[in-house]
């Protein structure tokens, strides 16, 4: 059976990374935008991020552009706007889109396993997936849903 771990995804040096690397922990796994409404989100995923990395907790953030163009064309700008605005710490990959023809396999992936209402495609940024230790996708958290909402399905993965 596949799971997230089957995935490779691109560094933002444009290196390959196996999700293999993130084995047996409970991932969030989220598109961003740093030009978004929902951009403040990023104080609530590193909130999590720091409150749970020592319990294993990885959150893998992707930027995306196709929504109204609220990310920046250069990776290096986004990830320095993550780390001097919200103090981002978790890792952000390279650019990618999320629906569409173009759309990274792990995306394509994470919505066949979790539909939104009405639609299995991503909707607007910061649509949020959790994953359990085994690489199972447990949840699909609209973009609305701020990080803090989150916690109890987190925890409850965490106990397990």
């Amino acid at each position: 059976m596949k799971t997230v771990y089957d995935f490779k995804v691109k560094t933002t040096k444009g290196e390959l990374k196996s999700l293999k690397d993130y084995e047996g922990k409970p991932l969030i796994i989220v598109n961003t935008a740093s030009k978004c409404g929902f951009t403040p989100q990023f104080k609530g995923l590193q909130e999590l991020y720091e409150k749970y990395k020592e319990q294993g907790l990885e959150i893998l953030g992707f930027p995306c552009d196709q929504f109204n163009n609220q990310e920046f064309a250069n990776i290096d700008e986004t990830t320095q706007f993550c780390q001097l605005n919200y103090g981002v710490t978790f890792p952000i990959f390279a650019k990618v889109d999320v629906y569409g023809v173009e759309a990274a396999p792990l995306f394509r992936y994470l919505t066949e396993q979790k539909r939104g209402l009405l639609t299995n495609r991503i909707k607007w940024n910061f649509t949020k997936f959790l994953i359990d230790r085994h690489g199972n996708v447990l949840e699909r958290y609209a973009p609305t849903t701020e990080p803090s909402k989150i916690e109890a399905d987190l925890q409850k993965v965490l106990s397990s």
